[in-house]
Order: structure tokens, then sequence, then C-alpha cells
């Protein structure tokens, strides 16, 4: 094991260019950097819109433009770091054991759960309507 600070570790591979493990826990990772890359530019769009608002297009547009690029590098970057990509590479292992639920109890299992809140919003809606006219009755709340 590496004694060296997790900080330090991610430093040292934001200039490297290989892949580390890279037949391994693809699709975790591909996943992981398109999630990443896609809130990043929900931030450089709202960076755009919103503090760079005022300035010319250049600015406004090419601000959050490097600041995607230069963050997205850096996802790359860390989804590379060995701890994260050996958590990573887990992560689809695990993935590749979970025995998915076929059509049909799917569709039973969503059945069952709108039926179930069908029922509960009748019955609060009852509950609701129920203490309201009590109220109302014994005049501790006026309609």
């Amino acid at each position: 094991m590496s004694s060296k600070s997790p900080v330090a570790s991610f430093l040292s591979e934001l200039f490297r260019f290989g892949v580390y493990k890279p037949a391994q826990g693809k699709m975790v990772r591909q996943a992981t950097f398109i999630a990443v890359a896609v809130l990043v530019a929900f931030g450089c769009f709202s960076l755009s819109n919103g503090p760079l608002g005022g300035d010319e297009q250049p600015i406004r547009i090419g601000v959050p433009l490097g600041v995607w690029v230069l963050l997205c590098w850096c996802a790359f970057r860390a989804i590379n770091v060995p701890q994260f990509a050996d958590f990573l590479v887990s992560v689809e292992s695990e993935l590749d054991k979970v025995v998915w639920p076929g059509r049909k109890q799917v569709m039973q299992s969503t059945v069952v759960v709108i039926v179930t809140m069908l029922f509960l919003g009748l019955f609060l809606s009852g509950v609701d309507f129920f203490w309201k006219g009590f109220f109302t009755l014994i005049k501790f709340i006026e309609y």
C-alpha cells in the first residue's frame, strides 16, 4: 500500500495519460464520467447565465467551456486513480451478480405500488374530510 496522501496521489494522476486497468470496469467508469460531465455542464451553464450573464459573448461562452473541459479532464483522471478505479471495478463485478427481475415481475410490482398509493391517497383524503367536517361542526374552524 502506498503511503502517499490522497491529494498527492490525485495530483500525480492528473498529469498521466494512461488508463489504469483499461479492460476492467469499463461500463461503470464510463457511466461515472458521463454523470460527472453532465453535472459539470449544468454548473457551467449556470455560470454562463448567472455571474457571467452580463459579460461579452466570448467570455460568457469561453470561460464556462474552459472550466468544463478542465473539470472533465479532472473527472477522467479521477476515475483512473488506482483506489477509485479499483472501487469502480468492484462495483461492476457486483452488478454482474445482481439477478434483475423479469418484465412480468416489474409490471406486477408496479401495479402493487400504484394501487397502494391510490388506496393510501383515498384513505388520507377520507381522514382529512372527516376531521375537517368534525372541526367545522364543533366550530373550531370555519369554512
